[in-house]
């Protein structure tokens, strides 16, 4: 299946159904009155959050979405049938983004979220809501409501506890293909990874879910390479796995680079809890691996974990550190759930 993460649609309510303009025309009723129905209300046009999608390629090939207009009242007083809604389905994690491409409507991270973003028009009055005392015989009815017409945006950021990060050929696709079910495709070359993957990891008997972006690049917050079209992806992350090869010849440097490019982002990612692997040991000896590991750490600021991710030397030990990191963040979720819903309670 093909990988599409932002997604331009057109978008249009139903418009209400005009209310009737009627009289009672029956046989020994000489004097019948009004009796002209309501116009149907026009549908909605709706956006719900699904189960089993990963990414927005429907809406590559269809970007047009009408709901359906109200119908017409009727003699009798007869109302007109509403018009049919029309919902646009898209995986968990989509944001609607207004036509600015800057300005969020909504953003839907739970199933079965729903959120209407064009409103259908209401119907019009028949001439039966305009009888009075002083006019038995009205002959006004209401137009229905114009329809909504307007552009959005969809940008999907998946929705993982971990983010891989690194440079191009750090070894962050062997990692995940080592460890989950997910099959990325693994090569020896740069740019391996065009598209995001994600994997289901398990260790001590919990389960958690991985996002591989493409690497990064000196430049990427600029536009440079393919990581920075990604990045969005590693935002609604717990912690990030930061994979460094230590075959690189300037391993330190890679960290460096790494954190600019986080920081030129913007947004809170420079600010994530950030796990540092230096990888592909297998192909160090025992010297190498702490003089690099210390190198590394002195630019790190922070404890640098060993790893393979060929020969899995190390992997059980960064998979616990992770667990422990996404343990964390869910109690403090928890924690400021519980803070804010106490605070409502005494809210007066």
């Amino acid at each position: 299946m093909k990988f599409l993460d932002f997604a331009k649609v057109y978008i249009r309510s139903g418009a209400g159904g005009a209310g009737c303009i009627s009289f009672r025309r029956e046989k020994f009723i000489e004097y019948g009155g009004p009796d002209g129905g309501d116009g149907g209300n026009g549908g909605d046009v709706i956006v719900e959050a699904v189960d089993g999608l990963n990414t927005l390629i429907d809406f590559r090939y269809q970007q047009h979405f009408f709901a359906g207009s109200g119908q017409h009242g009727m003699g009798s007083q007869r109302t007109g049938k509403d018009g049919d809604d029309k919902i646009l389905r898209v995986p968990v994690g989509t944001e609607i983004i207004d036509e600015d491409e800057e300005t969020v409507i909504a953003d839907l991270t739970e199933i079965g979220q729903r959120v209407v973003i064009a409103k259908g028009g209401n119907g019009g009055w028949g001439n039966l809501h305009f009888k009075s005392a002083t006019n038995q015989a009205p002959r006004r009815a209401n137009p229905g409501q114009e329809a909504v017409e307007r552009t959005i945006w969809l940008r999907l950021k998946l929705i993982a506890d971990v983010g891989l990060l690194g440079m191009p050929n750090a070894g962050k696709s062997t990692f995940l293909a080592a460890t989950s079910n997910a099959r990325p495709k693994v090569a020896d070359y740069p740019f391996t990874t065009l598209v995001p993957n994600l994997g289901v990891v398990g260790v001590d008997d919990v389960e958690f879910v991985v996002a591989d972006i493409p690497g990064l690049i000196a430049g990427a917050s600029e536009g440079r390479g393919l990581g920075d079209t990604f990045l969005a992806h590693v935002e609604r992350c717990a912690v990030l796995l930061h994979l460094i090869d230590g075959t690189s010849g300037d391993p330190a440097g890679d960290l460096v680079t790494i954190i600019h490019e986080l920081e030129a982002y913007g947004g809170e990612l420079a600010e994530k809890p950030r796990i540092t692997v230096l990888n592909k040991i297998d192909a160090l000896d025992d010297e190498e691996r702490v003089f690099l590991r210390d190198e590394v750490a002195a630019v790190a600021k922070g404890p640098v974990m060993l790893m393979s991710g060929v020969s899995r030397e190390g992997v059980q030990d960064v998979l616990r550190a992770l667990r422990a990191e996404i343990d964390d963040n869910r109690l403090r979720h928890r924690k400021a759930a519980e803070a804010a819903e106490e605070e409502a309670e005494w809210r007066p």
